[in-house]
């Protein structure tokens, strides 16, 4: 997962793309951002994020959800609407980048058209205690110059627990690849996953940490986030749950998508939401 998400980037720097950071799940560990290219976070490892098993859905039906490009418009992570100037995002998607070189897409259910809006930020925030998507801490917060028309989507806190009870059913949005080593997507998509028992999640992976990550998928893969997709939302209960953030391949048996636990931030969302 980590040499796709490799051979990717250096094809993108090739093309003088600037590289982003994503998610986190791959070989060993990926970031899945960027359409698995564009995926290099600061020290250097590579990490990646998509939907896989999902299906096409309307923006209509979703305006909170939202795109990251960099300022030539390619697409490399996800994102949430979650107040009209605030996006809440994974922090291995804009860790080392700058509101000059990093755009918001929201609105645009086809990423070849142009509907809605491209949006330039003010500010990015990025959780002081990330290092790695695959150590924790895996949250951003992006402020837009001005405010868009689109319905933000509430955060979980402290009193959502039971969103996070095992076997909870939850959606996971956006537009990266469909397969492993496959295309990014040029449509919106959406699947569904259920939360899985943090035991499970630790077996899966020694570095899952209960306390601020949770994870969804099937025993069986078949359906998860991949390259492109991190940052993008985990949502249940009409909430954010999760951010998406790292995991080994895409949709492999026995490899759940690990999320940011949007809960067990509240309080530092909330700082930055009031900022």
């Amino acid at each position: 997962m980590r040499l796709a998400a490799l051979l990717m980037t250096l094809l993108t720097a090739l093309a003088g793309t600037a590289a982003a950071d994503d998610r986190g799940h791959g070989d060993p560990v990926d970031g899945r951002a960027g359409d698995r290219a564009d995926s290099r976070v600061a020290d250097g490892r590579v990490v990646d994020g998509r939907v896989v098993g999902g299906e096409r859905v309307p923006i209509a039906a979703h305006p909170w959800v939202v795109y990251l490009t960099d300022a030539g418009g390619f697409q490399f992570c996800g994102g949430t609407l979650v107040a009209p100037t605030k996006v809440v995002t994974a922090a291995h998607c804009v860790n080392g980048r700058t509101p000059r070189n990093t755009r918001v897409v929201a609105g645009r259910e086809d990423k070849r058209s142009g509907d809605g809006v491209v949006a330039r930020l003010s500010r990015i925030w990025v959780h002081p205690d990330y290092v790695t998507a695959d150590q924790g801490d895996d949250i951003a917060v992006l402020t837009l110059r001005t405010p868009v028309d689109y319905t933000p989507l509430p955060l979980a806190g402290p009193s959502d627990e039971a969103l996070y009870q095992p076997g909870t059913n939850g959606w996971v949005l956006g537009w990266g690849r469909t397969s492993e080593q496959g295309p990014s997507s040029r449509y919106l998509l959406r699947a569904t996953v259920p939360v899985m028992a943090d035991q499970d999640c630790r077996a899966a992976y020694l570095q899952f940490d209960p306390a601020e990550m949770t994870c969804a998928g099937y025993p069986e893969g078949g359906v998860d986030t991949c390259q492109g997709d991190s940052g993008g939302p985990f949502v249940a209960g009409g909430k954010l749950i999760g951010v998406t953030s790292w995991g080994e391949g895409c949709a492999r048996p026995g490899k759940p998508g690990i999320y940011t636990e949007v809960k067990a931030y509240s309080a530092e969302l909330q700082e930055q939401l009031a900022g």
